[in-house]
């Protein structure tokens, strides 16, 4: 239920347009179905198919393509295609970041994953390197082409996920 929230909220605040491959309005259409793909299977599965096919995906439509990864574990019944589902998903948020590493909100969705991924697994070795540098793009001021929305929720889902310490606690709550 809270990773079903978070995804909404990833895809509803974020005002990203993702270099020449998609307009604006297929990339609003895009995050809609996102959004409803959370329940659906079917159109998770659509949608992954419809982005693997895209050449030269950007960053952050890697970083789409990742969350969709991460939804077909969700749908998953059988406990191993779970776990092969989050290693593909964090392979592509990898190669996502890899592509664009100031970009604030692939670094969050990353953070996202892994928050709502069972520690146990052992999926979650990027939580402190993303909590980290998500909090230096505030203390900076760095926030690229994120708009005050998406900053001001990620300010917050990242000090109730009680991940943070003190003083980047303190950063954040200026932007809450």
């Amino acid at each position: 239920m809270i990773k079903n929230s978070i995804l909404f909220f990833l895809l509803l605040v974020s005002t990203c347009i993702c270099k020449a491959q998609l307009s604006a309005k297929e990339i609003a259409v895009l995050k809609s179905d996102l959004v409803k793909a959370v329940e659906s299977s079917k159109l998770t599965d659509s949608l992954h198919e419809k982005l693997s096919k895209l050449p030269n995906r950007s960053g952050l439509l890697t970083a789409y393509l990742g969350t969709l990864e991460a939804l077909k574990a969700k749908h998953a019944w059988n406990p191993y295609n779970k776990i092969k589902y989050v290693k593909v998903s964090l392979k592509t948020m990898q190669k996502a970041v890899d592509m664009d590493k100031e970009n604030l909100e692939i670094r969050f969705m990353r953070f996202s994953i892994e928050h709502f991924t069972p520690g146990f697994l052992g999926f979650s070795k990027d939580l402190d390197v993303d909590r980290k540098e998500i909090v230096k793009h505030y203390q900076n001021r760095n926030f690229g082409i994120a708009d005050d929305g998406l900053i001001k929720s990620v300010a917050k889902f990242m000090v109730d996920s009680k991940r943070c310490t003190a003083e980047e606690i303190k950063i954040l709550k200026k932007f809450i």
